[in-house]
């Protein structure tokens, strides 16, 4: 089961969520027939995005991380609401790229650096708040770091990570945000680095211990408090009822002009790739 966690050192100096999403990437995976390097990128942006959702303060507030580097990918765009539950696309999924030298995806090679992150969150206000800034490598854990740091004013460490096997399923996938809190002592900042370098990889721990492993180990010696225990899923909010909103906001000039072609109108989800096909006859009834 996905879950995400959140924690606290028992000093109060730092905060730390940590995300497992291996049957939520796998699902998105087979929604949209990522190629591995799309599956990573598009599983990395979903774990971030996670995490930044169940950071809101707001109920049925919402979250949405769009990545545009100017890599073959094309834009990806992830959507989280208030619970962590999470539904995204790459724009270009067939993407495939040579590897790394080190064997590793080449994901930010496929993404490309000549862009920016943008953050839209929802939380019920006349206006969203909207943060970005520009990609560091496109490798998107470090570009969600300096989204934080630029946007939000947070010194945060951000690993993300997506094990691909051999068949091009998902083996894991997920992350952390480590943030140090205001009056944090030099000494806390030291122990945390060492830390982070110690935990390495996040998909080695996933593999095993799940989220709780990455707090056992980038909190080590902080005595965490767990917080906070969640459920999270691939979750998408479209309907019918929705799709027909949309449909007669278009306006009646344009749902004449679906009428008169006299064939089916059909309106594909991006996010879940659902079909909603609407006859003449029954867009008729919305005029």
């Amino acid at each position: 089961m996905d879950k995400l966690i959140s924690a606290i050192s028992a000093d109060g100096f730092v905060k730390l969520t940590a995300v497992s999403l291996r049957a939520a990437v796998e699902r998105a995976r087979q929604i949209h027939r990522t190629l591995p390097v799309a599956t990573a990128a598009l599983g990395r942006a979903m774990a971030a995005t996670s995490m930044m959702g169940i950071q809101l303060k707001q109920e049925r507030g919402s979250v949405t991380l769009r990545i545009n580097g100017g890599g073959p990918l094309g834009s990806i765009i992830v959507v989280s609401d208030w619970g962590g539950n999470i539904r995204g696309y790459v724009q270009n999924p067939a993407v495939e790229l040579p590897r790394r030298s080190d064997g590793k995806l080449a994901v930010g090679d496929a993404v490309g650096r000549d862009g920016v992150i943008t953050v839209t969150k929802d939380i019920g206000l006349k206006e969203p708040y909207i943060g970005s800034a520009n990609l560091v490598s496109g490798e998107i854990a470090e570009d969600v770091a300096a989204y934080y740091l630029e946007s939000e004013q947070v010194a945060t460490a951000v690993a993300l990570g997506v094990l691909v096997d051999r068949d091009q399923s998902v083996l894991a996938a997920g992350g952390y945000v480590v943030e140090l809190l205001p009056g944090a002592p030099e000494e806390t900042l030291d122990a945390l680095e060492r830390n982070v370098a110690l935990t390495g990889p996040v998909t080695d721990t996933l593999k095993e211990h799940g989220p709780d492993g990455l707090a056992e180990k980038v909190l080590a010696g902080f005595s965490p408090r767990i917080l906070a225990e969640n459920p999270v899923e691939y979750r998408c909010y479209c309907s019918r009822e929705r799709v027909e909103q949309a449909l007669r906001s278009a306006g009646s000039d344009a749902i004449r002009e679906m009428i008169q072609s006299g064939e089916d109108t059909t309106v594909t989800c991006q996010f879940c790739d659902t079909i909603h096909r609407f006859t003449p006859a029954e867009l008729e009834t919305f005029l």
